[in-house]
């Protein structure tokens, strides 16, 4: 696999994080959504790795936690006039493009992506033309402009299967934005690709020095990695997988200790369909370096409760995608589906 360079900056600046709520605020924010909700005919949908406290309560109001694909699909089937979604812009971007006819508000469309940042449209695009013979496969932490680009959108549950079944009709791949995810489908399926120079600073800062020595010193403990992480780090795996792989795979083994490398926020989901087992969080950080997002997305943490519970008052704050690239996006976005169901 050759990889190109892209354009994610090595010191990428991240946002101020909300402050502490009381419990008392809390309380207060916790029924302002609820009533809301209601009011505006609306669902909260959020993220695996947004705040646990928002997760929770997205499922008490009858709402929805999973990954962006899954948060779009349910937005789409769903009732509701309004959709909240709690996540990063182009997760509202990609339900906005099932939904158009929906409103889609975000608690802030600052909550970006270091995916999504790596891999802006216009170089994007100027790359695959200049490679007209490759078939271009795109991961769904990307814009809504880069997937209408894209010959097919994929999430990590189904990378390798996509790619392998395209590699098996003799396709050559245009791969973006995650190296690491590039890196790893590319090994397991053979596939000729060429991969755009993007990564997660999340899974990114995993270490395996130090999972290694946590694996020394817990030598029952499944380790559980997202395949976003540096090769080393998966080459120590027990299981690798998306999000919800990663959920159904801890609830199915007969081991009761998990290591798990990535974002903590996961957890809550985890610990509900595991609650006699241990999760630990994999190292983030070296006897050499310290980490910086420690195994919480930066942008996922501006979605608080204080952040949702003002959406509905907070001007610049829908999500808004051109006709046309709609148009365009769901058509690699239709393939993955039909590919799901076949």
């Amino acid at each position: 696999m050759i990889t190109i360079p892209g354009t994610l900056p090595k010191r990428l600046p991240f946002p101020e994080l909300p402050g502490f709520i009381s419990p008392e605020e809390k309380e207060e924010y916790q029924q302002r959504i609820k009533q809301r909700l209601i009011k505006e005919n609306a669902v909260l949908i959020a993220h695996y790795y947004t705040d646990t406290a928002v997760q929770s309560l997205a499922e008490q109001t009858g709402g929805f936690v999973g990954d962006s694909l899954e948060m779009a699909r349910f937005g789409r089937d769903h009732k509701a006039e309004t959709l909240v979604i709690a996540g990063v812009k182009f997760m509202g971007e990609s339900a906005k493009i099932l939904t158009p006819d929906k409103r889609v508000l975000m608690p802030t469309l600052e909550a970006t992506c270091s995916l999504d940042i790596s891999c802006p449209e216009k170089e994007f695009t100027e790359f695959c033309t200049a490679h007209p013979d490759r078939t271009v496969v795109v991961y769904a932490n990307t814009s809504a402009a880069v997937k209408a680009r894209a010959d097919w959108v994929v999430t990590s549950s189904i990378a390798v299967k996509v790619v392998a079944f395209l590699a098996d009709e003799g396709q050559k791949i245009i791969w973006a934005p995650d190296h690491h995810l590039g890196r790893y489908v590319q090994r397991d399926t053979g596939a000729d690709m060429i991969s755009w120079q993007g990564n997660c600073v999340v899974h990114d800062e995993f270490k395996y020095e130090e999972l290694m020595a946590l694996k020394k010193t817990n030598p029952d403990a499944a380790v559980f990695v997202h395949p976003e992480s540096p090769e080393p780090v998966i080459d120590l795996a027990d299981f690798v997988g998306s999000t919800s792989q990663i959920i159904n795979a801890c609830r199915t083994s007969n081991k009761k200790r998990f290591i798990v490398a990535t974002d903590k926020g996961i957890f809550f989901k985890m610990q509900q369909a595991v609650p006699d087992k241990e999760l630990m969080i994999a190292p983030t950080s070296s006897e050499t370096a310290t980490c910086r997002s420690c195994a919480r997305c930066p942008w996922m943490q501006l979605n608080d409760l204080k952040s949702v519970s003002e959406v509905f008052d907070t001007s610049g704050n829908e999500v808004f995608v051109d006709q046309n690239i709609i148009k365009k996006a769901l058509v690699p976005l239709n393939k993955m589906f039909a590919f799901m169901n076949s």
